[in-house]
């Protein structure tokens, strides 16, 4: 979304901009193409999980697609500034990353087709960037809620690393991580291309298929 030179380096506690004690905006209630809550509580059976792709505005497009998500949200994880505005993400001096929040119905989808979406929507051997963004916000990442999820997106990263490097790519630099705080966008981000359906998205793939099947069973453990 910016692009301009920035530290490809994470800030540290100290360096990092102090933030606030509270979020200073509001944000919708609903979904505006799901129509169900943002921010209410996970219902009963539900499981969410955070992906970190590059410019959230597609991502999040990406996965309310799905059959069986019931609400997705950006905002940012993985940083160390408390309530960052969008404006402070930027500078690269918060630490986070731009991410999709996920809340979807494992009945209906299962963690595995999530994988899939996630690794065959961007590259994720490119570090600190997505194309032409470029900076620590735009950084691959998983951030998961439950044992057998970490599980999964570890193997698959495994599995997938394999087949990318036999078509001549870098090796997986997505971090996987128990999900830290998550923090809201601003509401004009939430479901952004919903609202300006010709709006910016910089999602592309690398071609390559993502061999989920491999990980099945740790997916469906617990």
């Amino acid at each position: 979304m910016w692009f301009k030179k920035k530290s490809m380096e994470l800030p540290t506690a100290k360096s990092a901009l102090p933030g606030r004690d509270t979020r200073p905006f509001e944000i919708a209630e609903r979904h505006v193409v799901l129509n169900n809550p943002v921010e209410a509580p996970c219902p009963e059976g539900m499981e969410k999980v955070y992906f970190g792709m590059g410019c959230f505005w597609g991502a999040e497009r990406r996965f309310w697609q799905l059959d069986g998500v019931w609400t997705t949200a950006v905002g940012y994880a993985g940083g160390v500034t408390p309530h960052p505005t969008y404006g402070e993400v930027c500078t690269g001096q918060t630490g986070h990353n731009e991410v999709v929040r996920v809340v979807y119905d494992p009945a209906v989808i299962g963690f595995a087709e999530l994988l899939r979406v996630f690794f065959e929507s961007h590259d994720p051997t490119q570090g600190m960037r997505q194309g032409n963004d470029v900076g620590t916000q735009y950084r691959s990442g998983i951030y998961t809620t439950t044992e057998a999820q970490q599980a999964a997106a570890k193997a698959t990263v495994e599995a997938y690393d394999e087949a990318l490097r036999a078509r001549g790519k870098g090796p997986i630099t997505t971090e996987i991580l128990p999900a830290p705080a998550f923090y809201y966008a601003e509401d004009d981000h939430q479901q952004y291309l919903a609202k300006n359906p010709w709006g910016y998205c910089g999602l592309q793939g690398t071609g390559v298929a993502c061999p989920v099947a491999a990980v099945t069973e740790p997916m469906t453990a617990a």
